[in-house]
């Protein structure tokens, strides 16, 4: 069977899995990005996975970050991924794709194809025009970590969702018609549906899905996979990739030059972009509205401030010649305005005045510690734009998945919270083509519960 794809970026990868006496509901953990201002989530999915064997014990949850240990934690994580290969935890199957289909409520499943990617062939870098393309900013101060943690690991487990654009439903879709092995079903832990596996690993098959994939490319050069979750964390295997093939002379064949990711056709009904709001803590909520109005006073700007919840929703929902961006107090419900905008979308808008609002952050001291990722530009727009962003009296912004998680964090002193509309799924490919990566968070796949939950492991070392 051919393992290697290189016109299209493509490896056939020997995916490891759980041991069958392993129960999947507690080795099964969502994206460590997920529940970031919600530590209550990832204390409950300690408590249910007890110490049974979990990939809970593998990644680092960004909800963590600000505790004190991180090498201690990083460290565990590699010991454990070493000890999961070693005592059988982890079985190794024969080179194969995983057909994933999973139930998160919706009117049908969503259906992937977990494949490996060629690192080679991405490059986070502004007006890069490579195979694979980001959809979005990058945050350099984001990447350490996450190369740390992976720079040493002798395993990799993935949440990383890539969006193909394929109208025809010609790769993933037949494959559902298939009469093929189930390697796993089962529920996944808080709310997070249902999740089945089946084995796409005959010739025939692996051989048709690569034909199709290549017929996808579009552009020039061609463009066929478009990031849609994990940006970060392909970044970070970029990163972790150039320097194994510095340091040992690695070639194609080094597993590291690959990664792990879920192919998603971004036509498949059941994948919804759902926005990504912002909540900044540890702020005057009028001094930061004033200095918002100061910033786009040439941009026709406007606030208005409302009683009730009807009704600043209804002026939220009417159509205007420019943009209106509602936000939330502990002691305001109101809508921004911005009549002529720089900028063609709300969550641009927002951040051309965030970012230099916070400028003086400790994410500008750590954009700094970013020399071995040698794909990526500091000084690019895209990548100043920050997921969480530190300033020196405590000011944070974090970015919220669902609007009523929004405005429970938001009703507290000190905070504010804008809330931001979707992207149009069916503009993504055509605005990266021709425009590139759009701002920072700009959407989500789907809502934090929806997001992909760690499952299949693979080496990434020899």
């Amino acid at each position: 069977m051919q393992r290697s794809y290189p016109d299209i970026a493509l490896e056939v990868p020997a995916l490891l899995l759980p041991r069958p006496d392993i129960p999947l509901p507690f080795w099964s953990v969502v994206a460590c990005d997920q529940y970031t201002s919600q530590p209550e989530y990832w204390e409950e999915a300690r408590r249910l996975v007890g110490d049974r064997p979990s990939t809970l014990d593998l990644v680092l949850p960004e909800a963590h970050l600000g505790k004190a240990g991180r090498a201690q934690a990083i460290g565990a994580i590699n010991r454990r991924m070493a000890q999961y290969l070693a005592d059988g935890t982890l079985v190794e199957h024969p080179p194969g794709f995983m057909l994933v289909e999973r139930e998160v409520g919706r009117s049908a499943p969503r259906r992937g194809l977990l494949v490996a990617l060629d690192l080679e062939r991405y490059d986070i870098r502004e007006g890069a025009r490579e195979l694979i393309r980001s959809t979005e900013g990058t945050d350099p101060a984001r990447l350490p970590t996450r190369m740390a943690v992976r720079r040493n690991a002798p395993l990799e487990t993935p949440h990383i969702l890539v969006l193909i654009d394929d109208p025809g439903q010609t790769v993933i879709e037949p494959l559902t018609e298939c009469d093929l092995d189930i390697a796993y079903d089962f529920d996944l832990m808080q709310g997070g549906g249902r999740v089945r596996g089946r084995w796409v690993n005959q010739e025939p098959q692996i051989g048709t899905i690569a034909n199709r994939l290549a017929a996808l490319r579009r552009g020039g050069p061609p463009m066929l996979y478009a990031m849609g979750d994990g940006n970060h964390s392909f970044a970070a295997a970029r990163g972790v990739w150039d320097e194994i093939k510095t340091r040992e002379a690695a070639g194609a064949e080094h597993p590291a030059r690959h990664a792990l990711v879920e192919l998603v056709n971004i036509h498949d009904p059941a994948l919804e972009f759902e926005p990504i709001h912002r909540l900044v803590e540890g702020v005057d909520p009028e001094a930061l509205l004033q200095a918002m109005a100061g910033h786009c006073a040439h941009q026709g700007f406007a606030r208005q401030s409302y009683t009730s919840i009807e009704d600043w929703r209804r002026a939220a929902r009417t159509p205007s010649k420019g943009q209106r961006i509602p936000y939330r107090t502990a002691n305001e419900l109101g809508l921004v305005t911005v009549d002529n905008p720089r900028f063609r979308l709300e969550t641009a808008t927002l951040h051309d005045f965030i970012d230099p609002f916070l400028a003086r952050s400790t994410s500008d001291r750590q954009a700094k510690d970013t020399s071995t990722a040698s794909k990526l530009d500091p000084s690019d727009t895209g990548a100043r734009r920050s997921r969480r962003v530190e300033t020196r009296n405590g000011t944070r912004v974090d970015y919220i998945h669902g609007e009523d998680i929004l405005h429970s964090l938001s009703g507290e002193k000190g905070r504010i919270g804008f809330v931001l509309p979707a992207m149009d799924k069916h503009d993504l490919f055509e605005s990266v083509v021709e425009h590139g990566a759009t701002p920072r968070k700009t959407f989500s796949l789907g809502e934090a519960k929806e997001k992909r939950f760690y499952l299949e492991c693979r080496r990434i070392r020899p």
